[in-house]
């Protein structure tokens, strides 16, 4: 026989987030450090620690991009009230270039993330620009040949026909 099934009494209350008093969490509260000298007053000697520069150099060897490094020091920092999420903004490339500059000192590999990857493509633009020099829509100085630009056309408008109706339609 089946069990009935008993309520869950001990979960949280929806809303029960917001009930929180106004002020009650760090970043509720007026920040430590207001501008960006002061922030990068904070992060420095930080970064210059040998705990914090030795874990800098795992987490970089293991192939995380100093960019990801960089923008999760800042929003922790923001979580904990250290400084506010625009100070946070303007740090982020001061200390891009602070870690780069501890990986360059302990002459390690890593990757900045700043390099455009070339396994991701930037849009589909791309991806059909690379599928129609694929297909030697082009000759050897860039320009579309007569022949495949008047197909290109023309494939364009059967697939315009084609797609007669809205998104809510029926296909017949």
């Amino acid at each position: 026989m089946a069990e009935l099934m008993q309520p869950m009494l001990d979960a949280p209350i929806p809303g029960m987030s917001m009930t929180h008093e106004l002020g009650a969490r760090p970043w509720q509260s007026p920040p430590q450090y207001n501008t960006v000298e002061e922030a990068l007053d904070y992060y420095i000697p930080r970064l210059q620690s040998d705990e914090v520069s030795e874990q800098l150099l795992d987490v970089m060897e293991l192939g995380i991009p100093v960019t990801v490094i960089a923008n999760t020091m800042q929003l922790a920092a923001v979580m904990e009230g250290k400084h506010t999420i625009d100070v946070g903004m303007l740090v982020l490339p001061v200390l891009v270039e602070l870690i780069m500059l501890v990986g360059d000192s302990s002459k390690i590999e890593y990757n900045s993330g700043l390099e455009k990857d070339k396994k991701i493509r930037s849009s589909l633009v791309d991806l059909a620009k690379d599928k129609f020099k694929e297909t030697e829509g082009e000759d050897e100085e860039g320009t579309l040949n007569p022949k495949e630009s008047e197909k290109i056309i023309e494939d364009m408008k059967n697939a315009a026909e084609e797609r007669v109706g809205g998104l809510m339609s029926r296909s017949v």
